[in-house]
């Protein structure tokens, strides 16, 4: 999966976003758990993964206040 980018994010629906967080944030369990027995593959994914969870919780919360 490829980094998304806040105008990708900006575009997704609230639906779509919220399923998209869910899954990031299950991948991220799933690294983090492999990060602690020693078999990721890629140690930089974890950043990439809580960097772009927070990007779509903070246009989340723009949206929320905008209204």
């Amino acid at each position: 999966m490829a980094i998304l980018r806040k105008a990708e994010i900006r575009k997704m629906t609230p639906r779509e976003r919220e399923s998209k967080l869910t899954e990031l944030k299950t991948e991220l369990l799933t690294l983090r758990g492999k990060a602690r027995t020693g078999s990721v593959e890629s140690s930089g994914r974890v950043r990439e993964l809580r960097r772009t969870v927070a990007r779509i919780l903070t246009i989340n919360q723009e949206e929320k206040n905008a209204l």
